[in-house]
């Protein structure tokens, strides 16, 4: 082989490797505040499907935190949240960046986007009232309002108003009512409940199997993870699961979901993740992985989730009831809702 065609092969092998370099080189960043179990499977799909490696770092709080302190150094390209609240923090924050693209806005409805595309929803969970199987049975009409009737005086059951999931439906209710209604509404509830507010929401649900409360305000999620495990399934068995306000505003809906960071390193192989999460398979994939409603219209509940029956969702905007959140909190701490 002459000295021509022998440079023109090293010169071919060389470039070949350098390709493949880049290309397992490739990777994204994701900060997640969803556990392991959930989203590792999506990632591994990712990976196969594209070449890009994911990195996932985990944790149940401080991560919002860590982003700021590591500023234009850091390596996060997404932030991943379990529920909406983190999502207006870290937009309020500055620390999300907007994101064109086609995919994400055919695949995220409008109302689950926020207002300059700076977050996405992925997922979508009712915030429900269960009842008591054995002292009220099912109760299809029940509404959010009727929590601070004085007909639920020492009836509820609920965690902490300062969490992520109460702030969002106080929000909502600001959203659509106003400051001065909402107060009242949470006053009311305050002096229905049947013990201070504790613990997470299967909680409330164990609470009512066990006589403290008949009703319970827990995410529609919970009811499957209750059903799956063995140590649970009998509390799961002792409630109806009810979707509120369905002859007025439809029941109130918590996100997951997704925002690229404002220094995404990795730009380009984050957007593409993004919009992976926002498509088929991974939608799927959360909606049997975890009891979740998919944010993408034509894919399915998983079978056990579909058993619970159709219900209308408050279709206001996310966008909308963020602007509401620091309301929300500021009315916690004046009604001093945990203590």
């Amino acid at each position: 082989m002459s000295i021509k065609k022998n440079l023109t092969v090293l010169l071919a092998g060389a470039s070949a490797l350098a390709s493949s370099m880049v290309y397992s080189a490739q990777e994204v960043n994701v900060y997640s505040y969803r556990q392991p179990f959930l989203i590792e499977p999506m990632m591994k799909e990712f990976t196969a499907e594209t070449g890009i490696k994911v990195n996932i770092l985990f944790a149940k709080k401080g991560l919002i935190e860590r982003i700021k302190r590591e500023g234009k150094l850091s390596t996060a390209d997404l932030m991943l949240t379990s529920d909406f609240s983190r999502l207006t923090m870290f937009t309020e924050d500055g620390l999300a960046q907007p994101v064109n693209s086609d995919v994400l806005s055919k695949n995220i409805p409008a109302q689950y986007q926020g207002a300059e595309k700076q977050w996405f929803a992925l997922t979508t969970r009712a915030r429900s009232i269960y009842s008591s199987v054995e002292r009220v049975g099912p109760a299809p009409n029940v509404t959010y309002q009727d929590l601070a009737s004085p007909a639920f005086k020492g009836k509820v059951c609920m965690r902490s108003g300062k969490h992520p999931y109460n702030v969002s439906l106080l929000a909502s209710i600001i959203a659509h009512e106003g400051e001065a209604k909402a107060k009242t509404w949470l006053e009311g509830l305050k002096a229905n409940l049947a013990r201070k507010p504790q613990g997470n929401d299967r909680a409330q649900v164990k609470a009512v199997k066990e006589g403290l409360c008949d009703y319970a305000l827990t995410n529609s999620y919970y009811l499957g993870k209750m059903l799956n495990d063995p140590k649970q399934v009998s509390w799961a068995e002792a409630v109806h699961i009810n979707f509120p306000n369905q002859a007025t505003t439809g029941t109130h809906v918590n996100v997951s979901g997704v925002a690229l960071t404002k220094y995404s390193p990795n730009k380009e192989n984050a957007i593409k993740l993004m919009e992976f999460l926002s498509d088929d398979v991974a939608q799927k994939m959360y909606a049997e992985i975890n009891y979740e409603y998919p944010v993408k219209e034509n894919v399915q509940a998983s079978k056990l989730v579909a058993s619970w029956g159709k219900f209308k969702a408050d279709d206001i905007k996310l966008s909308d009831v963020a602007a509401q959140h620091k309301a929300a909190i500021k009315l916690m701490d004046e009604v001093k809702f945990d203590l």
